[in-house]
């Protein structure tokens, strides 16, 4: 082994490491983020409490900031599309994710299904780990094949969609409007998604064009992995708790 060959392994562990800080240090940082990963500030809890009739603008930002701010999405969607590279595969996996929660979401609320809200947090905190373990061939290792990646989008959609709903729920809206704003809460769910994707799939693009990529992909998705579950144990915690 020559000396450029050492020097090469070593930078390379050197970075591996550096970014592994840095990118747990993200992750730890988003974590206290408001009580829970579906929590909301008081401004908007104050809105929901006293909300009558049809706010549909008010709905609609409200969906997109807590899409925006909501970690656990968006941590599964850059799972999810971590390996995606044409164009019409991103469009369908993400359509299927929206197909899911959004169902969900009108659903769980219109029909007041009553789920426990840190169960299915802790499912979607799983949902992560799921996609890193994939994404990390992990299933092909133990199964011998992958499951079918567009029906676990769509099912752990639901679940994100069922989460959505019972935050929703806990507000006790008025009937009056609700059909409309709930609408134009998903809208926004929607509408922030899309916003959020653009700057990550820039993101993801630009890394892939370097040797790095390839490098940290297993880094970045144990660290996936490591993030789902720090979300389930969470949840859990607040199950047993309360």
């Amino acid at each position: 082994m020559n000396l450029s060959t050492i020097y090469l392994s070593v930078t390379r562990k050197f970075y591996r490491i550096l970014f592994s800080i840095f990118a747990l240090g993200i992750i730890l940082g988003l974590i206290p983020f408001e009580a829970a990963a579906h929590g909301v500030d008081e401004k908007t809890r104050n809105f929901l409490l006293n909300n009558t009739g049809v706010q549909f603008i008010a709905f609609m930002y409200i969906g997109a900031k807590h899409m925006i701010t909501g970690y656990d999405h968006l941590l599964f969607l850059v799972g999810v599309i971590f390996f995606l590279y044409k164009s019409s595969d991103i469009l369908l996996y993400v359509s299927m994710f929206a197909l899911g929660h959004s169902s969900t979401l009108l659903l769980g609320v219109l029909l007041d299904l009553q789920v426990n809200a840190y169960l299915v947090d802790a499912i979607i905190g799983f949902s992560v780990v799921y996609k890193g373990f994939d994404n990390l061939g992990g299933f092909k290792r133990i199964l011998g094949y992958s499951p079918n990646p567009k029906r676990a989008v769509f099912i752990f959609g639901l679940f994100h969609g069922l989460g959505l709903a019972t935050k929703l729920q806990e507000f006790q809206l008025p009937q009056d409007g609700l059909f409309i704003n709930l609408v134009a809460f998903n809208l926004g769910v929607e509408l922030g998604q899309i916003s959020v994707l653009i700057f990550i799939l820039i993101a993801i693009s630009f890394w892939r064009q370097h040797y790095s990529f390839k490098l940290f992909s297993t880094t970045t998705n144990t660290l996936l992995m490591s993030s789902g579950l720090m979300l389930i144990g969470f949840q859990l915690t607040g199950y047993f708790t309360n």
